[in-house]
């Protein structure tokens, strides 16, 4: 069962306000139980809901596809105003404060599923010419090269041997996994207007663009900055060496 957080935190802020005002200035009552909590939770709720939908929101990562830039129980921040400050719930936009470039790793509502929030790295902006092939990314005829680091140790102990990679996203670099097996959802496309291409970095093991398509811009959530907290039972439970790292 998928909830909307962003529609209980409107209800719940809308609720006590409503039960505060009629409280204290239609029966004058403000002494109240439950006006008294009403009262205290509001500007409380109300602050939470301005920062988680404005500047903003903390997200879980539940799985492998972004190994290795983010594993299994990373909780990271995402900055809700770099694309631009929506209104929670209907997402309309109300300012437009910026678009994605291209290496950012970006939360965005799942285009088949938009209750659903998907983290990948955005490869293609709108007139991008990618393509894929023997697992390497072409944009616009710019090879994203590639430096093979060797194998990658997996903390969630993986049985299956990954390659771990520099590449060169056209200036951005970042690392990424592939298996050691064929290639897998090879492309050539143009990135249409309004649109967006991603990717996950754990490359052979992602439910990504190659398989659903393109991101609309209306569907993009935010950019992830930060680790913030690590937390896997088994592995051990916190992962100390991961809190406050960047995401690149």
């Amino acid at each position: 069962m998928n909830i909307d957080f962003s529609l209980l935190l409107v209800i719940f802020t809308l609720l006590c306000g409503v039960i505060w005002f009629i409280g204290s200035v239609l029966f004058r009552k403000p002494e109240s139980g439950v006006v008294e909590y009403a009262r205290s939770f509001f500007p409380l709720l109300l602050l939470v809901l301005v920062l988680r939908s404005f500047v903003f929101e903390p997200f879980r990562i539940p799985s492998g596809s972004m190994k290795p830039t983010l594993l299994v129980g990373d909780f990271i921040l995402v900055n809700k105003f770099a694309y631009g400050v929506r209104l929670p719930v209907i997402h309309k936009k109300i300012l437009d404060t910026g678009k994605p470039d291209r290496g950012d790793v970006s939360v965005f509502r799942y285009p088949k599923q938009p209750e659903l929030d998907y983290i990948k790295r955005i490869v293609g902006i709108p007139g991008d010419i990618l393509q894929y092939r023997d697992k390497k990314l072409t944009v616009n005829g710019v090879l994203a090269s590639q430096e093979v680091l060797g194998d990658y140790d997996d903390p969630d102990g993986g049985s299956q041997p990954n390659l771990e990679i520099v590449e060169d996203l056209v200036g951005v670099e970042h690392r990424l996994l592939t298996t050691k097996g064929p290639s897998r959802g090879n492309f050539e496309i143009e990135v249409p207007e309004g649109m967006y291409f991603a990717m996950g970095d754990n490359r052979d093991n992602s439910n990504d663009s190659r398989f659903w398509g393109f991101v609309p811009e209306d569907h993009l959530v935010g950019k992830a900055f930060m680790v913030w907290m690590h937390f896997n039972w088994d592995n051990g439970g916190i992962e100390w060496s991961r809190l406050g790292e960047g995401i690149h």
